[in-house]
């Protein structure tokens, strides 16, 4: 099995040089800190932080972290944008589609309108011309019982 860091110095092996965040020089920098053991120093008990068993980094090694950290919080935010991107890509999909479907029905609606507005013509029509002829009707009545 390959370690990511083997006994020997020449040997460092990047398992997928593709996909690092860190150039050639960077990594080269983190094998010169990692094969040199670090600078890195235990504090004793008395130095001011009972039981803690953090350490004291250099300068070096406190600037390689950070950078690290930094760029896994700029990958994390990537990430984040990405699943926001491809969310609201998603939404804008959705609700397109639901647009159409509320258009098509408030077609129908329109169409439905007109017809029962026509037909609603119609009866007013029809009705004016019951009501004239309900009251002739009402005026030959009202002429044969005068007689």
């Amino acid at each position: 099995m390959s370690t990511f860091f083997s006994q020997e110095p020449d040997q460092f092996e990047c398992p997928v040089p593709e996909e690092t965040p860190f150039t050639p020089d960077e990594l080269q920098e983190i094998l010169s800190l990692l094969e040199s053991g670090g600078d890195c120093v235990s504090l004793s008990p008395n130095s001011g932080s009972e039981g803690s068993s953090r350490a004291v980094y250099n300068d070096n090694e406190k600037r390689l972290r950070r950078m690290i950290s930094n760029r896994e919080s700029a990958r994390r935010s990537r990430w984040r944008k990405k699943k926001h991107v491809e969310n609201l890509s998603s939404q804008m999909n959705r609700l397109e589609l639901e647009n159409q479907e509320l258009k098509k029905r408030l077609g129908s609606a329109l169409r439905q309108c007109h017809v029962v507005w026509g037909e609603n013509e119609r009866l007013r029509f029809e009705s004016v011309a019951l009501q004239a002829r309900l009251s002739n009707l009402y005026r030959i009545l009202f002429t044969m019982q005068a007689q």
